[in-house]
């Protein structure tokens, strides 16, 4: 239940500080004194939508905090998955709304996004405003009333998700229809491409290394004739020692004298090892100018191997890599597309299948909305006739038709207003006071299917006077056995019905306007009441007519 509610600079309200008992909690006033205010600061703190023209003029922000107690269940798990605790079984909703823009919303002082504190706030009011009548004029909504009355909400889940995965895969079949439209012509292209590929059979870094064997093979004479140089020089001719045979006779010029002292014998030693050296690398010359014998049929091979792959990565490069990823790349969506017919006729027998198992959960939350819309009239009926509405009879007009997000049914409440008419659309037919006790009924019968502790009522008296207003203050004290109800009234039929009576009030305060709010003792009471049955002339016999009406109340339900 909302215990306390705080509220600071909003409007006409400069401070205002709120006690609620857990039962019928009645607020009356002249039109303008603030009614509506109220309400607007209450839906602040449960996260709805706000504006800054709210603010009291001259002010820098406007503050709200509401105190809670007697969470439920579903309450405290939210509250938990946000990171929230609730000391003593009691939270704080609190909003704070800029002059200049913008606000601030906290939950026991810690500030949350208002997402979250709408979250919380839908678990703990609900507020029915005069706009809630609406509701019942767009016959698309009346599925969802017959839904949270039926507490259908397991079972349409479960659709759903059958209903979202059927939608789901019927797209990609129609996207993969539109593919196979164009596979023809994409698959032509793709077989050219990978035609031209395989028969050029390129190999990683295979352009690196023709490009490197190719400007050897152009040098070939220049390197040829430097390795036969630098090889006569090492290994001399007929006429001429190289440089193996200096080196060899610089080693036995010395090798004796090793005998005698030791660093010849080292020296000889590194001589030597300088001539087995010097006569590898000849070796290895020599066997370079036989590999540099230019071939010319390896060189013109070469020539046309370079040129076909720099062509190559132009059309598909900068690099071979990418000439070889765009082989593999169209192989492979060849074979997807090869494939894709027999794909999209697999993907149309999972749709079969699935459309089976969606139709039969469809019908069986239809059959389940029909058991419930019985019992549904029945409750609401009973509900009217007590709202002094006993000639008004409610149908819930059922038809099948294609799947939706809903399921295969289209429904829409119908009413016959007297006896022996059509029942008729209730937006063609109700008058404002017949939608605010139609919305009264409805909202009786769904307020067992959920566990809000609070319901606000804000005018639901619109339209209605004489008994049946009095048969609505009846019901909402009904109710307030086991909801707390705020009421926003006009009539004493509602007024004396209070638990708790709630005055508001506006005032001039030197060169402002100031509303008060205060709860009312039993003489208060009946001048108010007094009040709104006579206006401003109050007399012994309108204070002592608001007086029984206080006590009768007593006695009614």
């Amino acid at each position: 239940m909302l215990e306390e509610i705080y509220i600071e600079n909003l409007a006409v309200i400069e401070k205002a500080s709120i006690e609620f008992t857990d039962d019928l909690n009645v607020f009356t006033g002249e039109t303008g004194a603030g009614k509506s205010i109220l309400i607007n600061g209450i839906n602040a703190i449960l996260g709805q939508r706000v504006s800054k023209d709210i603010v009291r003029t001259g002010e820098k922000k406007a503050y709200i905090q509401g105190r809670f107690s007697g969470l439920t269940d579903e309450c405290m798990s939210k509250l938990k998955e946000l990171g929230l605790s609730a000391e003593d079984g009691k939270i704080f909703l609190s909003r704070e709304i800029n002059s200049d823009g913008g606000s601030t919303a906290r939950i026991n002082s810690r500030s949350i996004n208002v997402s979250a504190l709408k979250e919380i706030g839908s678990l703990l009011v609900n507020i029915h405003g005069q706009h809630d009548n609406q509701i019942l004029m767009s016959p698309e909504r009346h599925i969802d009333i017959l839904d949270s009355y039926a507490d259908a909400g397991q079972l349409l889940s479960d659709y759903q998700r059958l209903f979202h995965e059927l939608q789901q895969l019927s797209r990609e079949i129609n996207r993969r229809k539109k593919e196979q439209a164009g596979k023809a012509s994409r698959m032509t292209a793709l077989s050219e491409v990978i035609a031209e590929l395989e028969e050029l059979d390129p190999k990683y870094d295979e352009d690196k290394t023709v490009d490197e064997e190719l400007e050897i093979s152009k040098n070939s004479v220049f390197l040829t004739e430097a390795a036969y140089a630098a090889q006569m020089l090492l290994s001399g001719d007929d006429d001429t020692d190289g440089a193996e045979g200096i080196v060899a006779q610089a080693g036995k010029r010395i090798e004796s004298a090793g005998e005698i002292m030791s660093d010849f014998a080292q020296l000889y030693d590194r001589l030597d090892s300088v001539k087995i050296e010097l006569s590898d690398i000849s070796s290895e010359l020599s066997s370079l100018i036989e590999k540099l014998d230019a071939d010319p049929q390896r060189f013109e091979w070469l020539n046309q191997r370079s040129r076909e792959l720099d062509k190559a990565k132009m059309k598909y490069g900068p690099t071979l890599d990418d000439v070889l990823e765009t082989l593999e790349r169209s192989r492979n969506e060849y074979e997807e597309l090869s494939g894709s017919e027999e794909s999209i006729s697999e993907l149309v027998k999972q749709q079969k299948r699935l459309l089976t198992e969606t139709s039969l959960k469809a019908a069986e939350l239809s059959e389940f909305r029909k058991k419930a819309a019985e019992r549904f009239v029945s409750q609401v009926t009973a509900e009217l006739e007590f709202l002094n509405m006993p000639s008004v009879k409610i149908i819930v007009d059922m038809k099948p038709g294609k799947l939706t997000h809903s399921g295969m049914d289209t429904i829409e409440f119908l009413i016959s207003a007297n006896v022996g008419e059509e029942p008729r659309p209730i937006a063609k037919i109700a008058s404002g006071g017949e939608l605010s006790r139609i919305m009264l009924a409805l909202k009786s019968v769904i307020a067992d299917k959920d566990s809000i502790g609070t319901l606000i009522f804000d005018e639901i008296d619109t339209g209605v006077s004489g008994r049946a207003a009095q048969k609505i203050g009846m019901k909402l004290k009904s109710i307030s056995k086991y909801r707390q109800v705020i009421c926003v009234t006009h009539l004493s039929q509602l007024a004396v019905m209070a638990d708790n009576h709630l005055l508001i009030e506006k005032n001039v305060v030197g060169d402002r306007t100031v509303t008060s709010i205060r709860t009312l003792d039993f003489e208060q009471r009946k001048a108010e009441i007094a009040r709104i049955i006579g206006g401003d002339s109050i007399s012994e016999l309108t204070l002592k007519n608001a007086e029984e009406l206080i006590k009768e109340a007593e006695t009614l339900v």
